[in-house]
């Protein structure tokens, strides 16, 4: 929790225990390696040599802490136990707990020391900076009465209990002291970086435990970010007279108005002068972060705590893109990855647990209080939830969630150890219970809570399992703008009417990119926002558009999900489930220009399409786009298609089929697309020459299904005999230029007398043998491919 630090930066009439001497001017750059190793007359190590200048010192030691940190993480990761522990524990491995009395390779002096935790600091408010640009505080007036019951008594409740629980251990002492305060504040805070860090790190973001952490996190943020300052003004009015609290209210009151009323304005001009789309300048990127860097000295100036600088301006720089989103992508990867392991580490490098052999009376107390209101903490978060009718295990997993603990409170407690607000007995029995509790609240949280089983009991659908009169569910998911003409292709092949309806879901899939939380937004729920449809304003004004010419036959309802690449397959299983569909479009990773060259290629895309594909919710299609001329769609313009049905005599259709329950469900989709009358249906047969059969339930079935197809007479089917791969390549090639689309079944890593000789050439085996030969270039790209997948 950001304030806890700032309250507690500036040291109050204590004493320095020690006088540290540094040498200046001081050594920064050394002569070289060279040049050291050829100095004579010299009896020091050439390393320790080295080491007397700062800049090879500390490349040396930030070397020495990635490789150590990196080694110990190798072994806790089968435990469970998060990067966090690592790190502190290397910081502890360097610290004077191993070299008691000596000097290591790190902490070689003093100096050498201050500039690494200086580096750390530095780190640090960077992070606090970041987690201000990610935090979304119009969040907590979106939050329910539950959630924001939550968020606030497992804050109050646990810190009334911790006050309570001081006092009766020491009944002599002052109820209302500036550390008792601060202690008790920090034991019973919920620090938000914290639980997104921890949600991110077990993929529990965007589910539905991670939203309602998420959500009660931020809140709890800012309760206790408010009863911290409410507090410190009341012991600042006891101790130093009330004119001083008015005093420093005043002068937050100009620090606070200077950044929302003043720089906030100008950051939202420059966002209005970035295009739609766009990315936002360069210059306007240095603007921002330079105001970061010298607000630290405008709050010294107002009196105001430093470190509450970097995060209120955080606070300030309006969220997702294009400017947070740049900010983040900008500076997280080395804040990250370079910044936060260093302070970590140096927070690890001040714990001494020989300090416990001679502990205090108060550090005892703070102990037993620190203990209490974890478990009030604990029982609070548990009994919320579950009296909402929220599983026991879901709200014990929750429970857990909102106890962790982690960077901030490290750093909290490490701050006051600093400006001796604590004693070293006082951080050595805190610091233990910091790292308890981060080592076991992942562990429980993995334990107690897997969102995936829920889709185990999710019952079995399928367009098989639809009647053709029935209603079919579908869900469409966008990426991109080009992939809305696709989907309506479908959807218009499919020939929708009011006796066999289309329910459609639309899901557009954005980037989760300069904000910590998820959004997930249904549009004809929340029409009268203007601030969700301009996530996807274009996207739903297309399909709205196409449920309007299809009055009656299609019925839409468009979502949009804003998430990490890496959890978006639970917002699609989520939807899923949620609106009993029966299958599942996705678009392909790759797109083609007309010429066949490549126009873009998502990796992200791909791997989400191969999450899916792994553990289908539903009977899953990917669809490869063919390659046409698109008009794009605008605010107030609509797409339009090449080959739209309506000005096509006929729209032809072939489905390859193989046998397998891939092709079985590609047929049903096949055989209802069918009904229609300008849709002209080619059922392909390919059989081995050798007569090679699966077994003899599939071959069963396979007859049944084509026994019916040579019974319609609006189809057309063709049994075509093949002995090897190439064979099949060459006929595929002969009559690909006869259809619009093409349906196969996937049939993954299948091996088939009809494809021998075709998989070492396979590039996206993803999407299977048959599927891939006909998205290929060579095979001119003007028809489009969906890869159906069963269930």
């Amino acid at each position: 929790m950001a304030l806890v630090i700032q309250a507690l930066t500036r040291p109050k009439q204590h004493k320095i225990r020690a006088q540290v001497c540094l040498k200046f001017p001081p050594k920064v750059s050394s002569p070289g390696l060279m040049a050291l190793w050829s100095a004579k007359g010299q009896n020091k190590g050439k390393l320790r040599m080295l080491m007397e200048y700062s800049g090879p010192r500390l490349q040396i030691q930030m070397v020495v802490t990635f490789v150590l940190t990196q080694a110990i993480h190798s072994v806790l990761k089968h435990l469970r136990l998060p990067m966090f522990i690592s790190q502190i524990l290397a910081g502890m491995i360097l610290g004077p707990m191993v070299f008691r009395g000596k000097r290591s390779l790190i902490t070689s002096s003093d100096q050498s020391v201050a500039v690494l935790g200086t580096v750390g600091a530095i780190g640090y408010m960077f992070f606090l900076f970041l987690s201000g640009v990610k935090m979304d505080v119009g969040m907590t007036f979106r939050s329910g009465k539950k959630v924001i019951c939550i968020g606030v008594l497992t804050v109050v409740v646990p810190l009334m209990a911790c006050l309570i629980t001081a006092k009766s251990l020491n009944q002599e002492s002052q109820f209302f002291t500036n550390k008792r305060v601060f202690l008790a504040v920090t034991y019973s805070a919920t620090s938000f970086p914290v639980i997104h860090c921890l949600l991110s790190e077990l993929k529990l973001l965007n589910s539905e435990l991670g939203r309602l952490g998420l959500s009660a996190a931020l809140i709890g943020e800012i309760v206790a970010l408010f009863l911290l300052t409410i507090c410190q003004w009341v012991v600042d009015g006891l101790e130093n007279g009330w004119k001083v609290v008015v005093s420093n209210f005043g002068f937050f009151t100009v620090y606070f108005v200077i950044v929302v009323f003043w720089f906030r304005p100008v950051m939202k001009w420059m966002v209005r002068k970035t295009p739609e789309g766009g990315q936002i300048k360069n210059s306007y990127l240095y603007i921002v972060i330079g105001a970061f860097l010298v607000s630290h000295k405008l709050a010294e100036l107002l009196k105001v705590y430093i470190v509450f600088a970097p995060f209120l301006v955080g606070l300030a720089v309006p969220d997702g893109p294009p400017l947070g989103s740049a900010l983040v992508e900008k500076l997280e990867p080395i804040v990250e990855g370079l910044f936060m392991p260093l302070f970590v580490t140096t927070c690890g490098m001040r714990i001494d647990f020989s300090y416990l052999k001679n502990y205090g009376s108060f550090a005892k107390d703070q102990v037993i209080s620190a203990v209490v209101t974890n478990f009030v903490k604990f029982g609070v978060s548990f009994l919320l939830p579950f009296l909402w009718n929220i599983p026991i295990r879901d709200s014990l997993a929750f429970a857990f969630i909102m106890l962790n603990k982690g960077i901030v409170e490290m750093a909290s407690y490490s701050f006051m150890n600093d400006t001796l607000v604590i004693s070293q007995d006082m951080f050595a029995f805190v610091t233990i219970i910091v790292i308890l509790i981060a080592s076991i609240v992942p562990i429980f949280v993995k334990t107690l809570y897997d969102p995936s089983s829920k889709h185990v009991r999710y019952l079995k659908k399928s367009i098989m399992d639809c009647k053709l009169n029935d209603e079919l569910r579908i869900i469409g998911c966008i990426h991109v703008p080009a992939n809305v003409n696709s989907i309506i292709d479908i959807l218009n092949a499919s020939c929708p009417t009011r006796q066999s309806p289309i329910a459609l879901s639309v899901l557009h899939l954005i980037k989760l990119s300069g904000r910590a939380t998820p959004l997930f937004i249904a549009h004809e729920k929340q029409s009268k926002s203007p601030s969700n449809n301009s996530y996807s304003e274009n996207v739903v004004l297309a399909f709205n558009r196409l449920e309007r010419d299809n009055w009656g036959a299609v019925s839409v309802k468009s979502f949009t999900a804003v998430s990490p690449p890496n959890l978006m397959h639970e917002d699609i299983c989520n939807l899923v489930m949620d609106q009993f569909t029966s299958f599942l479009i996705l678009p392909f990773h790759r797109r083609r220009h007309v010429d066949g060259s490549i126009e873009s290629e998502d990796q992200t895309v791909r791997r989400l399409n191969f999450n899916i594909l792994q553990k289908p919710p539903c009977s899953v299609g990917i669809l490869v786009e063919g390659q046409r001329h698109v008009k794009c769609i605008n605010s107030r313009d609509h797409m339009h298609d090449q080959y739209p049905l309506a000005n096509s005599s006929t729209y032809t259709i072939a489905m390859i089929f193989m046998g397998g329950k891939d092709d079985w469900e590609a047929l049903a989709l096949a055989k209802r697309m069918s009904r229609d009358k300008s849709v002209k249906l080619t059922v392909i047969q390919f059989k081995a020459v050798d007569g090679f059969q699966d077994d003899d339930g599939d071959r069963m079935m396979d007859k049944q299904l084509l026994r019916n197809v040579k019974e319609n007479t609006s189809t057309t089917y063709i049994e075509k005999e093949v002995k090897d791969g190439p064979e099949t390549l060459t006929y595929l090639r002969s009559i690909v230029d006869d259809y619009k689309l093409f349906i196969v079944g996937r049939r993954y890593k299948r091996e088939d007398p009809q494809t021998v000789g075709l998989h070492e050439w396979s590039e996206f085996q993803d999407i299977g043998i048959i599927g891939e030969l006909l998205s290929s270039p060579d095979f001119g790209g003007k028809h489009s491919v969906l890869i159906v997948r069963h269930q």
